[in-house]
């Protein structure tokens, strides 16, 4: 096979992370930056657009970079298959700078692919692994928070205190929804909402 394109991969899981230390290995590795692609989202899947645009001009003999496995995916399946079509299907070499025994070129022989493929299993579960662990964290320091009294999201806005005649002049049509708005200072959305509650607060009551 003839030596071909040589490309890097970085990926960071929002627009605020900073990618220097995937590039700055990159560049070490000598990748043009013509031929690196950078995606800022989550690694949950690989519908990513840069991520599809290099696999698009990916070729035989090419040769990609990635910093570390969970770069390329945190999805275990996911990071299994889309080394399948990287490596079988279109036929480019992988090298993982972090770990180098996930380097393609390097045992082409029975040995040398399976000590790989069993490599890289255990870094694409450990991955997944990760993931799943921040978000049961994630999950359970929302669910603490909230017991010790945490609000969570954009603070509720008060109702005024004339929100109950407001709402009769409007539905008695006195007013019009515009004016309703204007004197309560709430967003239709809010109004509508706190609207609702009136009236189940209204039917509770009368059903006592």
């Amino acid at each position: 096979m003839e030596a071909g394109n040589v490309y890097g991969y970085i990926r960071v899981s929002s627009v605020d992370q900073n990618e220097d230390r995937q590039r700055l290995a990159m560049a070490q590795a000598g990748v043009k930056p013509p031929n690196l692609y950078v995606d800022k989202q989550s690694g949950k899947d690989f519908q990513r657009p840069q991520y599809q645009r290099l696999v698009r001009r990916l070729r035989p003999g090419d040769l990609l970079y990635v910093l570390s496995i969970d770069r390329l995916g945190r999805n275990y399946e996911d990071i299994q298959s889309q080394w399948r079509v990287l490596t079988k299907e279109i036929g480019v070499d992988i090298c993982v700078l972090d770990m180098p025994l996930l380097d393609t070129r390097n045992g082409k022989d029975l040995m040398g692919t399976f000590i790989a493929d069993l490599v890289l299993q255990i870094l694409s579960f450990v991955a997944q692994n990760e993931r799943e662990n921040i978000h049961t964290r994630q999950a359970q320091g929302i669910a603490a928070a909230k017991a010790r009294g945490v609000q969570f999201g954009r603070p509720s806005q008060s109702v005024p205190r004339e929100f109950v005649q407001v709402v009769r002049d409007w539905e008695g049509e006195k007013i019009t929804f515009q004016e309703a708005l204007r004197r309560t200072g709430l967003c239709r959305a809010t109004f509508y909402r706190r609207l609702r509650e009136f009236r189940d607060t209204v039917g509770e009551e009368r059903r006592r």
